[in-house]
């Protein structure tokens, strides 16, 4: 036996079944470019007696689809070489947001003058929205933490095209300590964007939104979250109020203001002065 042969058998042994069942989850295209976090929290859900191999497998995907695939068109992935305008319209959580962003930016960045860093952490294809910032004149520094690979390199390859003061980086929002050290290191005045995204922070772990909530707003001048209040597909308004967090957020933070554009509910907020 070669010493390759003996390093891989002994890198064979010292994986778990675990670890395995997720390799396995992850050679499926889709999921190929998620953090092991993220895919190892949803894993968990699963990882029961109850449940054989192969169902842990595709429940674990079932679940990793409707956190990361929902909004994004499998198309969107293949293009490069579009306008923002029709980038943003593809992606379903950005679609309905597109004829707003005007209106959403102006009432968001009102108050700030001269260079702002913006942390969009979710962010989707958020960053092809830049644009908008430069019709209100915002001089914007943003920063793009997303946790597809695939959009990551969209955005970064977008940004690099139209020379624009835009990074996106691979990220879990689950590496909490890593989004703070990330967050830390960004010039102020520090914006927070959370847009649409603590739902599927939910379906992962409950209650996290609020874990992260605390840990992020004293590091920057605002945060602002964003809910959908229509069903994207039927454009029916959700029943479910949402206390949970809004409660948590107006006990924990001085809100400044709240209020619905499109269909969309925004909340800004700031740590307790």
């Amino acid at each position: 036996m070669n010493k390759r042969q003996k390093s891989k058998n002994l890198a064979s042994l010292s994986k778990t079944p675990t670890k395995e069942l997720i390799e396995k989850i992850i050679l499926k295209k889709e999921f190929s470019q998620l953090p092991e976090k993220d895919v190892e929290i949803a894993f968990s859900h699963f990882d029961k007696p109850q449940y054989l191999d192969e169902e842990k497998i595709k429940l674990t995907r079932d679940l990793l689809r409707k956190v990361f695939s929902v909004f994004t068109s499998k198309k969107l992935l293949k293009i490069k070489d579009k306008s923002e305008e029709f980038i943003l319209k593809k992606h379903l959580s950005t679609k309905e947001r597109y004829e707003f962003y005007d209106e959403i930016y102006k009432k968001l960045l009102y108050d700030f003058q001269g260079k702002i860093n913006i942390i969009d952490l979710g962010a989707g294809v958020n960053g092809f929205s830049y644009d908008f910032f430069n019709k209100l004149n915002k001089k914007v520094n943003y920063l793009g933490v997303e946790a597809m690979g695939q959009l990551v390199e969209f955005m970064n390859y977008y940004f690099k095209k139209k020379k624009i003061k835009g990074e996106a980086v691979h990220m879990s929002l689950f590496e909490l300590e890593e989004i703070k050290s990330l967050i830390k290191k960004q010039e102020h005045p520090k914006i927070i964007f959370l847009f649409k995204t603590l739902d599927s922070l939910e379906m992962l772990e409950r209650n996290y939104s609020k874990k992260l909530l605390e840990a992020v707003t004293p590091l920057v001048k605002m945060v602002a979250i964003s809910f959908a209040t229509r069903s994207l597909v039927s454009k029916k308004r959700f029943v479910v109020k949402r206390n949970w967090i809004l409660n948590f957020i107006k006990s924990n933070f001085d809100v400044l203001d709240d209020f619905e554009i499109g269909n969309e509910r925004y909340i800004v907020f700031c740590k307790t002065i």
